[in-house]
């Protein structure tokens, strides 16, 4: 097919040898099928932003770093610029997550370059080397359904302890591969470290997967993998082997309404004190 003018500029850099044919196009990026050289893969051109569909982006981008002052104003303003640093912020974050995720162990495509909007990475693939299909699109039946769970939920494991939560995970954002479930679709990914949604967002993945695989193995939804998983989270004993049981029970402390009451006197008369000085 004729190469889309968004990746000429990798055609032109040698990257991309021939554009074979689209994959998919949904509210975020078109995909396409290239040929590099001998290998096939796969190329992500990024929608721009008044084109794109995700929404409620501030509770994703919160905690991220900018790479200097110039462009933290530039954003914050919402000059030309500035939404111009922020479009390139949100694709570059996949780029980084995806290195940090193959990095963890984590079944997500390779990625290989990033130029121009565009994502150069692995075609995952089914055992016939056809583009691999999307979880939503496999047959399951109770056994498959329970493997493929507990395969995700070692692998969001593996997320969090590399200090990411994906924030948007479902079965339309898995694909399968002969040898399970591969993790796609990551520019919201968020840092569970400096995102207060992060353990919000995190539940949400968790309850989806139990809810989907719950069609095929009704006693999944009734786990609580996504409380018990957070808890050695922030405990500081989540580990990529760390046993689970999938049940969790809430620690309820009383509180101490003496102490209370003796921490409001201390901060008003605090606050009577710094009226006096002013006066």
């Amino acid at each position: 097919m004729k190469t889309p003018s968004r990746l000429e500029p990798l055609a032109t850099d040698g990257l991309v040898d021939a554009v074979l044919r689209q994959l998919m196009s949904g509210k975020e990026a078109t995909v396409y099928v290239v040929l590099c050289g001998d290998e096939v893969r796969c190329a992500k051109v990024y929608k721009e932003a008044n084109k794109r569909g995700f929404h409620k982006a501030v509770d994703y981008t919160e905690g991220r770093k900018v790479k200097n002052s110039r462009q933290a104003r530039a954003m914050a303003k919402g000059t030309r610029y500035g939404r111009e640093e922020v479009e390139a912020a949100w694709q570059r974050h996949e780029v980084d997550a995806l290195h940090r995720l193959a990095a963890a162990g984590v079944r997500v495509p390779t990625p290989y370059n990033f130029l121009e909007g565009v994502l150069l990475m692995e075609l995952v693939t089914d055992a016939q080397g056809e583009p691999a299909p999307r979880l939503n699109d496999v047959a399951l039946d109770p056994e498959l359904a329970r493997q493929y769970h507990a395969q995700l939920i070692r692998q969001v494991v593996r997320m969090l302890c590399a200090g990411i939560v994906h924030g948007d995970l479902s079965e339309f954002n898995v694909l399968v591969d002969p040898e399970g479930p591969v993790i796609i679709d990551l520019p919201q990914a968020i840092d569970a470290a400096a995102n207060n949604n992060a353990r919000r967002l995190f539940q949400r993945d968790v309850d989806n997967l139990a809810s989907y695989f719950g069609q095929f193995a009704p006693e999944l939804p009734a786990t609580r993998y996504g409380q018990e998983i957070w808890s050695l989270y922030e405990a500081g004993e989540l580990r990529p082997d760390s046993p689970l049981s999938g049940q969790h029970r809430s620690v309820e402390k009383r509180v101490d309404l003496d102490e209370v009451m003796q921490v409001i006197d201390e901060a008003r008369k605090e606050e009577a004190a710094r009226l006096a000085r002013q006066g």
